[in-house]
């Protein structure tokens, strides 16, 4: 298996996941491999549920979507936790969200190895292959969040990490400010 050879083509994948949606499975699709994306926790619900909180209060114009799936690329579909776009931007559109529309994607990692490291180092190329302006990843291990900003190439050309306790600013064109104090109660 390559990326010139994928584990199967995205048709097939779509399938799959339509059909595990129905039994409380997430799969996704990174760079031509099947994902198992885990359930989330309680912690991670209340993360997700933080972040909506900080967005609509800063940015009210902006609508922060859990779970909204995203057709990033030929051989990419994801779920992230959260992505952040305009009011109604999603309106219309099937259940494969047009990666034009995202401003922010949103991770947090849960207590899987695999879809952990999937977060952080598959999903930031991903993102930025797909020139999502913003990727946020609440990494709950390490007890940082990160920042990856500027898209281009293939890469995030800015990628800033502090750890829970510090704030965060988020940059254009999401621009809010997270404190994070209170991401150290959902490190565990």
């Amino acid at each position: 298996m390559t990326s010139e050879r994928p584990q199967m083509f995205p048709s097939q994948f779509e399938t799959i996941a339509e059909a595990a949606e129905r039994h409380d499975v997430t799969f996704e699709f990174v760079t031509g491999k099947l994902r198992v994306k885990p359930m989330p926790d309680g912690d991670h619900a209340e993360i997700v549920m933080w972040l909506i909180e900080c967005c609509m209060t800063q940015r009210p114009d902006l609508r922060l979507h859990p779970g909204r799936r995203v057709l990033l690329s030929g051989d990419c579909r994801t779920k992230p936790d959260a992505v952040l776009a305009h009011r109604r931007a999603f309106a219309a559109q099937g259940e494969w969200s047009d990666p034009a529309e995202v401003l922010m994607a949103v991770e947090v990692t849960s207590h899987d190895p695999h879809a952990n490291r999937c977060d952080r180092e598959e999903k930031p190329v991903a993102y930025a292959k797909a020139g999502i302006p913003v990727f946020l990843l609440v990494d709950r291990e390490a007890g940082a969040v990160t920042v990856f900003s500027e898209p281009g190439g293939g890469r995030y050309g800015s990628v800033v990490t502090l750890t829970h306790g510090h704030t965060v600013e988020v940059p254009e064109p999401v621009n809010v400010t997270l404190d994070t104090e209170v991401l150290k109660e959902f490190v565990r």
